[in-house]
């Protein structure tokens, strides 16, 4: 007798991590955004912020005896954690604030079982834009890419351009680390080739 096939929640309205977990073979039988406070607490570093975000979100979420999945991103300029440009004078500090230098990109991925156990995955990139004169930095404001991502920016829009070195997952930096992800769902037992 065959066993039900596992089923999924994905806990996040993110289309970008829809069609990221799609390259995995994977359509989640239903989407529930996780509402959460996410506030950073005080003196959190960026690496534990992203970990406490992506379980705070899955736990968040009743799977009615599905598994739920959900991560969370963080650009991080050293210690300092950047917001979620909502504004375009955010995204032109963020911009400003990342010209030239290397960055550390968190995404963090969690899979909270219909038994309550967890497990999580961590994958950490390193990124450097070029210098962006002001005239680059205000095409990119112009082009309204930067809305609602986390540091002001979406390596897979215009900004890759920007982007003169990059050390570890780029769709980890998108928003899902399609390799992480991939060992989760394969140790709970999801069909992945």
């Amino acid at each position: 007798m065959a066993s039900d096939p596992l089923k999924l929640v994905l806990a996040s309205a993110s289309p970008r991590r829809r069609e990221w977990l799609s390259r995995l073979g994977i359509e989640p039988d239903a989407v529930t955004p996780a509402d959460i406070d996410e506030t950073p607490h005080a003196r959190e570093l960026p690496r534990d912020y992203a970990v406490r975000m992506a379980r705070e979100k899955a736990q968040a979420v009743d799977g009615a005896g599905a598994h739920v999945l959900s991560g969370d991103t963080v650009v991080a300029a050293g210690r300092r954690i950047l917001p979620k440009a909502e504004d375009e004078a955010t995204a032109r500090e963020c911009l400003v604030l990342l010209s030239g230098r290397r960055h550390r990109v968190f995404s963090a991925v969690t899979l909270a079982a219909p038994d309550g156990s967890i497990r999580e995955k961590l994958s950490e990139t390193q990124l450097k834009f070029k210098r962006l004169s002001p005239e680059e930095i205000d095409a990119y404001i112009a082009s309204g890419e930067w809305e609602g991502k986390a540091g002001g920016y979406a390596i897979q829009g215009m900004a890759e351009a920007l982007i003169s070195w990059i050390q570890g997952s780029h769709s980890g930096v998108v928003g899902l680390p399609l390799y992480e992800t991939r060992i989760l769902l394969k140790s709970a037992g999801f069909a992945i080739g």
